[in-house]
């Protein structure tokens, strides 16, 4: 079970916010692009992780958050992956948000949260360092 291993997460700058759509929503123009930037849409709602600085205050929202990424790839075989990143903001009383893309798992913490889900990283032996800089070809 992977929940032993230990991971390097990335941490993103951005602030994100999680916002609730009506189901079948478009994405909304003022939707800005960010370190992660996703929809997610089930026959009963859309909810949309975005840049929340253009995120109107009339819009349900949750949020600021802070983005962090497991920085490996991650076989799809794997098990136990979030349990291990995850138990130990639970047993700090930090809650999340989780996605996950094709390569790897992201976890939103709230922005006030951040370092203190570092640190919990950073105790149970994962490395936690800045995002590295991308530049979009």
């Amino acid at each position: 079970m992977s929940s032993e291993q230990t991971y390097t997460l990335h941490q993103y700058p951005e602030k994100l916010v999680v916002a609730s759509l009506p189901a079948g929503a478009d994405v909304p123009s003022w939707a800005e692009s960010s370190s992660v930037f996703a929809i997610i849409a089930t026959a009963t709602e859309t909810t949309l992780v975005s840049a929340g600085r253009s995120v109107p205050k009339k819009v349900k929202q949750q949020g600021p958050f802070t983005a962090f990424a497991v920085a490996d790839e991650l076989d799809f075989a794997l098990t136990g992956v979030l349990l291990g990143i995850l138990a130990p903001l639970a047993e700090a009383g930090i809650s999340v948000f989780t996605l996950s893309t094709f390569p790897t798992d992201w976890i939103l913490v709230p922005t006030e949260k951040a370092a203190a889900a570092a640190e919990e990283w950073r105790r149970r032996g994962h490395t936690v360092t800045p995002a590295p800089v991308v530049n979009p070809s």
